[in-house]
């Protein structure tokens, strides 16, 4: 029964084995607290990942720690705060913290600020997701500030030119945009680069990806 509760949900495990809720659950918890007293779930950690998610139509909040290695959820903990995070790290002690050497997570303050104290020496990762929405909203607002540049200076042929300078960044490859574009939306492109790299810098305080 617990090994179908980990591969479907709890309501077609009760039809499939004509059983109740409550049953299901208390067979999960009984095994899982088995499995937990058989092997230590923070032994081992390296790479991990750190995020929240929400339940309770996003009221509550679980801060969630998961093995990259092992591909395993090793804590989930009601909050999503530095004092959440922090009794993770005190839990796995100064030791086995100084162990880990990759900590992926989003650009939360409340994660940032503790994995640099708790393992100054890992390499901080930022997840893809939030990459390109770092650098989706420095090109809208460096295009902005270059549009009102524009008009400002009365060139409307150059603040039209704006929108086909968001759309070769965003629409198209780097393969299908063609030399004559790239020399003239060099300067733009290089603006939004730049805002997108101190953005990324600040918000991860250096996460790499």
């Amino acid at each position: 029964m617990a090994w179908w509760a980990t591969a479907t949900s709890k309501s077609t495990v009760c039809q499939l084995l004509r059983i109740a809720w409550r049953t299901v659950g208390a067979i999960i918890t009984r095994v899982a607290g088995e499995a937990v007293q058989a092997r230590d779930p923070l032994e081992g950690l390296r790479r991990i990942g750190i995020d929240e998610i929400s339940y309770k139509k996003g009221h509550r909040y679980l801060t969630v720690v998961v093995d990259h290695d092992a591909k395993r959820l090793v804590r989930a903990a009601p909050g999503r705060d530095k004092a959440t995070l922090r009794s993770f790290f005190d839990a796995l002690g100064p030791d086995r913290s100084a162990l880990i050497t990759h900590v992926s997570a989003d650009g939360a303050d409340w994660i940032g600020d503790v994995v640099t104290q708790r393992c100054p020496t890992a390499i901080r990762c930022a997840d893809p997701f939030h990459l390109v929405v770092w650098a989706t909203d420095a090109l809208d607002e460096v295009r902005r500030k270059v549009w009102n540049d524009a008009r400002r200076a009365g060139d409307t042929q150059g603040a039209r030119a704006l929108k086909g300078a968001s759309n070769t960044s965003l629409a198209n490859s780097p393969a299908s945009v063609t030399a004559a574009t790239w020399r003239a939306d060099g300067a733009f492109f290089f603006r939004v680069w730049r805002s997108s790299a101190w953005r990324c810098g600040r918000v991860s305080g250096g996460a790499r990806s």
